[in-house]
C-alpha cells in the first residue's frame, strides 16, 4: 500500500524482453534503499513492482504482460524518468490517499494552462473510469496523489502547485502525454457493494423439483 506522496525520481537504466515479458532496472541516487528487502514493493510511476534484485543505486523488477497491457510501460523507453515511492509502513503519515499501485488504465493530457504559480492540467480517460472520478475526489497519476478540481464529460482537471512539479515528473508532461491512472479504491468497492453480483448464481432448482419435494402442488 502507498500514499501517492513521491519520495524520489529515478531513471529506467535497463528495459528488455525476458521469456515473454519484460525485466526492468531502475537507478536512483535519491531513494534510500537501506530498508528495502527482496520481495518488497516500490511504486514506479504508480505501478506496484516487486523488488527482485537490490542494487546500491536502485533495484530490478519483472513486468508481467498484464502490467504491460494496462500501463504506460508498454511505451516506456530506456532513460525515461519515473516517480518512486516505497510501500508505506503502519507508522507512516498518510499524506495523500490510499494507493494500491494497481493501475486501472491510461489517461491522456489534453490541455496545460498556467494559473498564477500553479499549472492546470486537463486529462481525458475512458468513460468506464470517469464514473469513479468525482469533483474534489482523489486520483493517482503516475504514482502521484492528486485532487480533482473539475470534471466535464470524459475529462477532469488537476491543479499542480510548484512543489509537486519540482519533486515529480509532472514538469515533463506535455499535451498528448499518456499517464498511469488509478482511481480511488473506495469508489470501486462502493460500486461493487451497491450493485451486488452482476450475474445470478446458477441453480439446479426447477419447478418440477420443487413439486417433487412437496413445496408446490
Amino acid at each position: 500500500m502507498f500514499t501517492g506522496i513521491i519520495e524520489a525520481t529515478g531513471t529506467i537504466s535497463e528495459l528488455h524482453q525476458k521469456q515473454g515479458d519484460l525485466a526492468i532496472r531502475i537507478k536512483s541516487n535519491n531513494l534510500d534503499m537501506a530498508d528495502v528487502n527482496l520481495g518488497d514493493s516500490i511504486a514506479t510511476n504508480g505501478v506496484c513492482l516487486t523488488v527482485v534484485a537490490k542494487h546500491s543505486d536502485g533495484f530490478s523488477a519483472d513486468l508481467s504482460n498484464e502490467t504491460i497491457s494496462l500501463t504506460g510501460f508498454a511505451h516506456y523507453k530506456q532513460g525515461q524518468t519515473v516517480n518512486l515511492e516505497k510501500a508505506m509502513q503502519p507508522v507512516s503519515r498518510l499524506g495523500g490517499h490510499l494507493v494500491s499501485g494497481h493501475v486501472d488504465g491510461i489517461a491522456t493530457i489534453t490541455a496545460i494552462t498556467p494559473n498564477a504559480r500553479a499549472v492546470e492540467y486537463w486529462l481525458s480517460t475512458d468513460a468506464q473510469l470517469m464514473k469513479y472520478i468525482p469533483y474534489k475526489g482523489s486520483v493517482c497519476i503516475d504514482g502521484i496523489s492528486l485532487t480533482v478540481n473539475a470534471v466535464a464529460d470524459n475529462k477532469f482537471k488537476l491543479t499542480i502547485v510548484p512543489h509537486t512539479s519540482e519533486q515529480t515528473t509532472i514538469a515533463d508532461f506535455k499535451v498528448g502525454t499518456q499517464v498511469n491512472l488509478e482511481v480511488d479504491q473506495i469508489a470501486r468497492y462502493l460500486e461493487r457493494l451497491i450493485k451486488g453480483t452482476e450475474q445470478p448464481a446458477s441453480s439446479d432448482i426447477s419447478m418440477s423439483l420443487l413439486a417433487q419435494a412437496g413445496f408446490i402442488k
